[in-house]
């Protein structure tokens, strides 16, 4: 049985060490990074969460399709045949998970609901668990929001734009 408990499906694919994170966490800035490291989807994955947290959604949704399909170059070098666990809890992994969540984020933030439905739905497929984790965790994002909005009317504030 592999470890997702499937008797008949592929194994996890792991992706090998990111060289990249070891920049990342020595504080190189994301930019530098994936300039130096074009196939590193956590380059790509932290660039894009910075825009999207910034609200530069277009400009996040370009570093996370970029880190999808590099991170989708590797996963095939690994031995993924286009479907099968990809677990989160395996660290060289998220880089490309984290590409795969901002990309759904910034599709449906621009109403390109086809992309973000197959983002989720192969966030579902490669680790269930972390799924659930980040529907929840964009469910709690939108209602931050949403309390902020209802913040900013109740105490009369201006619009921001």
């Amino acid at each position: 049985m592999t470890p997702h408990g499937n008797l008949l499906g592929p194994e996890p694919t792991l992706l090998p060490e990111d060289p990249a994170g070891a920049l990342l966490d020595g504080g190189v800035e994301p930019a530098e990074v994936a300039a130096t490291h074009p196939t590193s989807s956590l380059a790509w994955a932290v660039l894009a969460e910075s825009a999207l947290q910034d609200e530069i959604v277009i400009t996040g949704y370009a570093y996370a399709r970029t880190g999808y399909h590099r991170g989708l170059d590797q996963l095939r070098r690994n031995g993924w045949k286009g479907f099968g666990p990809v677990p989160w809890s395996h660290e060289p992994n998220r880089g490309f998970l984290r590409c795969v969540i901002a990309l759904a984020k910034a599709a449906e933030a621009i109403e390109e609901t086809d992309e973000a439905e197959r983002c989720k739905q192969l966030l579902r497929d490669s680790d269930p668990e972390r799924a659930a984790e980040a529907a929840r965790a964009h469910v709690d994002s939108v209602f931050t929001a949403y309390e902020r909005e209802a913040q900013r009317r109740l105490l009369g504030e201006p619009e921001v734009e």
